[in-house]
């Protein structure tokens, strides 16, 4: 079984953050392709997706590249084995959602009181956000089976990404926004169980892209196109 990881960065000048996912993913033998000045996380995926030479039980990483993995080397291993073993496994990730909101904002809800039935205790997962030196927890619910993931980390199997297909959706406009979501409730559509698991990671960014249009535009086609309330 072999692994590889599709990190997107900006240019060839890496930042320290990436430099060190880079070493620790080496350092498991992870074989990491990495996109430099993409213009689309959807062009960047698919491209590199057909191009590696895999067999339909090798891992594939999708992950940003500014995370730190504080998880042992040996933890990071069996999990991610243990999960991607079963061919019905279709997505690992971090954090997510057991339902999508009708708002397709995965952590809907988030810090506020509970006023829609649909929202309570509907996160699972946990993210640390910060550096190493000074970080702090994100806790959104047990770990659980959820219908949809963050696109921080996600691992899967070839053949489901194969299944999936990482290609974007004609009625994006945006070239960045809501992949995520897109791979991960396609995967559940199709039967495939996607899963939060206790891999630890860093997070150098809040990730709120909500102020982008590309991100709403991206939002408001995929509740037209995809989302099944």
């Amino acid at each position: 079984m072999k692994r590889f990881a599709f990190i997107c960065t900006r240019d060839k000048n890496l930042k320290p953050v990436t430099q060190e996912l880079l070493s620790y993913l080496d350092s498991l033998g992870t074989k990491v392709i990495l996109l430099i000045g993409q213009k689309s996380i959807f062009d960047a995926y698919n491209t590199a997706l057909n191009k590696i030479d895999a067999e339909p039980d090798d891992q594939v990483i999708l992950c940003h590249d500014d995370i730190h993995i504080i998880s042992s080397p040996d933890w990071f291993n069996r999990t991610l084995n243990k999960q991607l073993s079963r061919a019905s496994t279709g997505f690992v990730g971090v954090a997510g959602a057991r339902k999508l909101p009708s708002s397709a904002v995965w952590w809907d809800g988030l810090n506020q009181e509970y006023t829609k039935s649909e929202l309570k205790d509907n996160l699972s997962g946990y993210v640390y956000h910060g550096t190493p030196d000074k970080c702090f927890p994100t806790y959104f619910g047990p770990l659980s089976e959820v219908e949809v993931l963050d696109g921080l980390f996600l691992a899967s199997r070839y053949d489901t990404l194969k299944e999936v297909g990482l290609e974007k959706p004609s009625y994006f406009e945006g070239n960045w926004d809501f992949y995520d979501i897109h791979y991960t409730y396609k995967a559940s559509k199709l039967g495939l169980f996607n899963v939060t698991a206790p891999i630890h990671l860093i997070h150098n960014s809040p990730g709120d892209l909500q102020g982008r249009d590309s991100w709403h535009k991206n939002r408001e086609a995929f509740i037209k196109n995809s989302l099944t309330v």
